[in-house]
C-alpha cells in the first residue's frame, strides 16, 4: 500500500473517530438534559399529588391518584415489603412494570413495549400511620421521538460531513506525499541518468518540507561537487604520475639499449631515473597525507609558544638550504594549538617560498586581542591575482613548467588548506606580481580556548 493511500486512509479514519465520538458526547448530553428534565416534571407532579393526600378527608385514595396519573404511566403506593397498596395507570398493561430503583438514585429509566419509562419513588406517610413509598411511572414517548430525530440528524451530519473530510484528506495527503514524490522521482532521474537533479523548492517555503527539499538540493549540490574534485583530482594525479613514469620508461630503454657500453648514458639514464622516482615518492605521500587529513586525523591542542616553535622550524631550514630565514617578532607567544600540525604547516609554507625565491626568506609573529598571526614572506616573482582562487586546490600550477623547475607536486598548498581548517585558523594569501608573496595564518585565541 502506497504512503499516499495510507495517509488517505489514516486521516479519513481518524476524522471518523473524531465525528463520531463528537456526535454520540452530543447525543448522550442531550439524552441526559431531556430525562432531568422530565425528572423535574415527574417530581412535582409528585410533590403536587402528596400534598393532595395529606389534604384527603374521607376520600377513596385511588381517586386522588387517578387526578394524578401521568399522560403515559402509572400511580402506585407500595408498602415497606413492596407490596402495591394503591395503584392507578392510564397506559393498557403497565402495571406488569416493575422497576428497581436504588436508594440513592434521583430516578430510573427503563423500558416498556421499546419506550423509555422514568421511575422515581418519594416516602409519604399514609392514611393509616404507615410510611410508604410513592411511585410515579412516566413513559418518555416525547424523549424517545427527540432522541430518534436527534440520532438521524446526527447520522446525516456524519454521511454529509465525511465529504469535506475525504476531500480533505486527500488534498493533505497531496501536500504531504508530493515533495516525496518529487524527490522519488528526482533521485530516480538522478540515478538513471548518473547527474545530480535537484528539486524545485518554493524560495518562501518554511515548512519541515520545504525543509527537507532544501537539505536535499544541498546534498546533491555538495555530492557534485565531491565527485567533480574526485573526477578532477584522479584526472590530475594520472596525468601527474604519467609524465614520470613515462620518463623512467624512456630511460630504463635507454639503458638497456646503450647504457651497459656507454657509461655517460648510464649515469644519465640512473639518474634521470631516481630524480623521477623521488618525485613521484614524494607526490604519492602527499596524496596519502590528504586522504588522512579527510578522514579526521585526531588533532592534539595545547598551549603552545608559536615564537619558539617557529625558531625550532626554521632552524634546519637554514642548515638543510644555506638560505637567510629570517624570524621577526618577540616571544614568548602563547597559544592553545596542535604544535605538531602547526609545524607541518609551517613546513609547507617556508618550503614553498625557498622553491620559489632565491633571496631570504622573512616570517613574522603578531599578536592582538583577538588572535596571533604569522606571516612567511617570499621575494619572487609573486602570483597573478586571477591564479589566487585556486592557489589552493590539488595539483594546480600558475604555470605548466613552474613546479617542473621546481620538482614541486601542486599538493603542498593543498595539504596546507586542510591542516589550517584542522587547527580552526585562517590562511591568506596576498602577492604582488614582481615583488613577492606572503602567506597569512591567523590563529583565533578565543575561538580554541573555547572549542577546547
Amino acid at each position: 500500500m502506497r504512503l499516499k493511500t495510507k495517509i488517505h486512509l489514516f486521516s479519513t479514519l481518524l476524522m471518523l473517530v473524531i465525528l463520531a465520538l463528537t456526535n454520540t458526547g452530543i447525543y448522550f448530553v442531550y439524552e441526559k438534559l431531556a430525562f432531568d428534565t422530565e425528572y423535574h416534571q415527574v417530581k412535582m407532579q409528585s410533590e403536587d399529588l402528596i400534598a393532595s393526600l395529606s389534604r384527603m378527608t374521607g376520600q377513596n385514595p385511588a381517586t386522588v391518584l387517578r387526578a394524578y396519573i401521568p399522560p403515559n404511566g402509572a400511580v402506585r403506593v407500595l408498602d415497606s415489603t413492596g407490596k402495591v397498596k394503591v395503584e392507578s395507570q392510564s397506559v393498557e398493561g403497565i402495571e406488569s412494570y416493575h422497576p428497581e430503583i436504588g436508594p440513592v438514585e434521583k430516578y430510573s429509566i427503563g423500558e416498556f413495549n421499546k419506550t423509555p419509562v422514568m421511575t422515581l419513588n418519594m416516602p409519604i406517610i399514609w392514611i393509616d400511620g404507615e410510611v410508604v413509598q410513592l411511585q410515579m411511572i412516566q413513559q418518555l414517548i416525547d424523549v424517545k421521538h427527540s432522541l430518534r430525530l436527534l440520532m438521524l440528524i446526527l447520522m446525516g451530519v456524519t454521511v454529509i460531513a465525511m465529504i469535506p473530510i475525504t476531500v480533505s484528506s486527500v488534498t493533505l495527503g497531496r501536500i504531504v506525499i508530493q515533495p516525496i514524490d518529487n524527490l522519488i522521482k528526482t533521485m530516480t532521474q538522478s540515478r538513471q541518468t548518473g547527474t545530480y537533479e535537484k528539486i524545485d523548492v518554493p524560495a518562501e517555503g518554511k515548512d519541515e518540507m520545504a525543509q527537507m527539499g532544501h537539505e536535499f538540493n544541498d546534498m546533491m549540490g555538495q555530492l557534485e561537487s565531491n565527485f567533480k574534485k574526485q573526477e578532477q583530482f584522479v584526472s590530475n594525479a594520472s596525468h601527474e604520475l604519467k609524465t614520470p613514469l613515462t620518463v623512467i620508461e624512456s630511460y630504463a630503454r635507454l639503458l638497456s639499449r646503450r647504457g651497459f657500453d656507454d657509461l655517460s648514458v648510464a649515469e644519465e639514464a640512473v639518474g634521470a631515473i631516481l630524480s623521477e622516482s623521488i618525485r613521484m615518492k614524494d607526490m604519492i605521500m602527499q596524496m596519502l597525507q590528504l586522504a588522512r587529513n579527510q578522514e579526521q586525523v585526531a588533532f592534539n591542542f595545547v598551549e603552545t609558544d608559536v615564537h619558539a616553535l617557529i625558531e625550532k622550524t626554521l632552524r634546519p631550514m637554514r642548515q638543510a638550504y644555506t638560505r637567510d630565514f629570517i624570524l621577526e617578532g618577540n616571544g614568548p607567544t602563547v597559544v592553545v594549538t596542535d604544535p605538531d600540525k602547526l609545524r607541518q604547516l609551517l613546513f609547507i609554507l617556508l618550503d614553498n617560498a625557498r622553491k620559489y625565491s632565491e633571496r631570504e626568506i622573512k616570517t613574522v609573529v603578531s599578536e592582538t586581542k583577538a588572535h596571533i598571526s604569522i606571516a612567511v614572506t617570499d621575494y619572487g616573482n609573486g602570483i597573478p591575482e586571477e591564479a589566487l582562487p585556486q592557489l589552493f586546490d590539488r595539483f594546480y600550477r600558475v604555470h605548466e613548467d613552474r613546479n617542473r623547475k621546481t620538482g614541486g607536486t601542486g599538493l603542498g598548498l593543498a595539504i596546507a588548506k586542510e591542516l589550517a581548517e584542522g587547527l580552526g585558523a585562517e590562511l591568506k594569501i596576498e602577492s604582488v606580481v614582481g615583488m613577492g608573496t606572503t602567506f597569512r595564518i591567523i590563529i583565533p585565541k578565543r575561538q580554541i580556548l573555547t572549542d577546547f
